[in-house]
């Protein structure tokens, strides 16, 4: 075991979750049978959200068929699709009373279209019960599908994101079943079939990637034309997963956020705790 592992975490890597505060949003998820990203990838902000009733919800089940290390969701054969999921959610959204929602999902390779048909119910179905609701998706790579990017872009989300989440050289290593160019491709098709969506997509460091790695990355990614950007922290899920190799310095995430706010992003959120999803509403 590497001497990472044991450390302690240093003072900015600090943050408690307290389970206290989720327990109504827990009550209503699980009355409502729906899955959160918060839950199910053990997000560290999971107590923090939820007690501020926001959440990302997690469709097309809580199995994937990808083996990606750094991710605590389920791996496996998923179920078959629950069709009434999107009613389910949208009554979610409503009792929340969110403005801004945040559909993620297991990636589906067992489905011929990847699940983008469960993401363009969600959206039409959130767009009839308020057609203010800003709608943003985090999507996986449909093994490059390129009709499934369209059914999802051509439903009216507001916001399509893909997340790179390291470096080339590391896909081998930390996404297995994934491809970098791919992904790099499903970020710039999609602003190539309605500019007028914008475009997210994340980081996570600390996995042993040099400076200049993660600014090549954020070149990759500008260079598909991409507009809002996370870079957060890696944080192992369990001993299991790959390794975290360097607790990185906030002087750092500020340094990343500058370069990447040179290189022509919108909105960038840079820092330790920043996931996809967290502070979503703030890129808008």
């Amino acid at each position: 075991m590497s001497k990472i592992e044991t450390a302690k975490k240093p003072d900015w890597l600090k943050k408690k979750i307290d389970l206290g505060k989720c327990l109504d949003l827990h009550r209503l998820f699980g009355q409502l049978e729906l899955h959160t990203v918060c839950k199910e990838a053990h997000c560290p902000n999971i107590s923090e959200c939820f007690s501020a009733k926001v959440a990302t919800f997690l469709i097309l089940g809580n199995v994937c068929t990808r083996h990606c290390r750094f991710c605590a969701v389920k791996k496996g054969l998923p179920k078959e699709l629950d069709h009434n999921e999107p009613k389910r959610l949208a009554k979610a959204v409503k009792k929340l009373g969110l403005k801004h929602v945040v559909i993620t999902s297991v990636t589906r390779d067992d489905l011929a279209d990847g699940g983008a048909q469960a993401f363009v119910q969600n959206i039409k179905g959130l767009k009839c019960l308020d057609s203010e609701l800003k709608v943003e998706v985090l999507v996986p790579d449909f093994q490059g599908n390129v009709d499934s990017i369209k059914q999802i872009i051509h439903a009216g989300c507001d916001i399509f994101a893909h997340n790179i989440e390291t470096v080339q050289e590391f896909y081998s290593q930390v996404r297995i079943d994934s491809d970098y160019k791919r992904s790099l491709n499903v970020l710039k098709l999609a602003k190539e079939i309605n500019s007028n969506v914008y475009v997210k997509s994340g980081i996570m460091l600390g996995l042993g990637e040099t400076e200049q790695q993660v600014f090549e990355v954020l070149k990759d990614i500008k260079q598909t034309g991409c507009d809002f950007l996370s870079i957060g922290q890696y944080l192992a899920p369990s001993k299991n997963h790959y390794p975290v190799k360097e607790f990185i310095h906030p002087d750092r995430f500020a340094v990343y956020k500058q370069k990447a706010e040179e290189l022509g992003f919108i909105h960038v959120e840079s820092g330790a705790y920043v996931r996809s999803s967290y502070l979503a509403s703030e890129y808008l």
